[in-house]
């Protein structure tokens, strides 16, 4: 099939090489515009239009879908089948109308649960135990589409956004193969979602900021749900930013107010409202990131001290 491939990120690049590698026909790529970076603001490329230029693929970067703006083009490579994964842009009727197989798409989590912006970060700020990818064949809406296939994946108990992500990039890669061979060979299922569904938004500073008044637990949760980027955080006594990039749920269980730390060893044991949190790696205001240990020596936080 004549493949035109839709996406921006890492996560869809790991995506576009699988496919690639395999053998399919990919006949274009679509990603986002060029976006200035750093100081001086110079126009870099998304991750997938970087692979693309490397293995030779034809790429175009549309301001806008809206108003047929896409159809000539859309013409001239004449796609069989559009596969899209974290393209960031909503498509219009006339391109989900266009292709003979469809469109389809891989979502980072197990439809109709956790659609929309923020699906590996919700699934773990929740607890989950497992999540996977979904490949839907594309409609109107925000992820409603019928699902085709379905790879699952565990989330362990000291997974964090980063470790999960490439866990469903790896699944996401083996679905999509999957699902292309169904579709080639006029196989593929297509099951509805129903009207039973969990919207995953997407994430803000407020999502970002640790409540110990939670369980250990969910704040646990929140820091391994949120690190690396953009990293949950709590303020010193001083009222500084400490961002934290990893803890651990500890064993001790002392006495006192939420929010105040009650031990210092090589982490910070911070109580929560049923038990205590141990701080493991942050980033202090101004600062990189460092051991607790670290700051612990440098006596920017003391026993008694009480964070938020």
């Amino acid at each position: 099939m004549r493949i035109l491939f839709m996406g921006t990120p890492d996560f869809a690049r790991m995506n576009l090489q699988s496919l690639y590698e395999a053998g399919e026909n990919i006949v274009g790529v679509v990603a986002t515009p060029d976006k200035p970076k750093g100081r001086g603001l110079v126009l870099t490329p998304c991750e997938v239009k970087k692979y693309a230029l490397e293995v030779g693929l034809p790429v175009y970067q549309p301001t806008t879908l809206k108003d047929g703006a896409f159809l000539d083009t859309l013409k001239e490579i004449d796609p069989e089948l559009i596969v899209v994964v974290a393209y960031g842009k909503i498509l219009p009727q006339y391109v989900l109308d266009y292709p003979k197989y469809g469109c389809i798409n891989g979502h980072a989590s197990i439809l109709p649960e956790y659609r929309g912006a923020a699906p590996i970060q919700r699934a773990i700020i929740d607890g989950k135990a497992e999540t996977g990818v979904s490949i839907q064949r594309m409609d109107i809406g925000l992820d409603t589409g019928d699902v085709i296939h379905v790879e699952k994946v565990d989330i362990d108990v000291n997974d964090n956004f980063e470790s999960v992500h490439d866990k469903l990039a790896a699944a996401s890669s083996k679905a999509l193969l999957t699902t292309v061979s169904l579709l080639r060979d006029g196989k593929a299922t297509y099951t509805k979602q129903g009207d039973i569904f969990t919207y995953a938004e997407k994430i803000t500073k407020d999502d970002c900021y640790i409540d110990f008044n939670d369980t250990a637990l969910n704040v646990h949760n929140r820091i391994r749900g949120l690190s690396p980027i953009p990293l949950a955080f709590t303020k010193t006594k001083e009222g500084k930013l400490l961002k934290i990039v990893k803890a651990h749920l500890s064993e001790r269980n002392d006495n006192g107010q939420v929010g105040e730390v009650v031990h210092l060893d090589s982490s910070i044991h911070v109580r929560c409202a049923d038990g205590v949190i141990a701080l493991d790696i942050v980033v202090p205001e101004g600062k990189g990131r460092m051991n607790a240990k670290d700051l612990i020596n440098g006596r920017k936080i003391a026993v008694k001290d009480i964070l938020g």
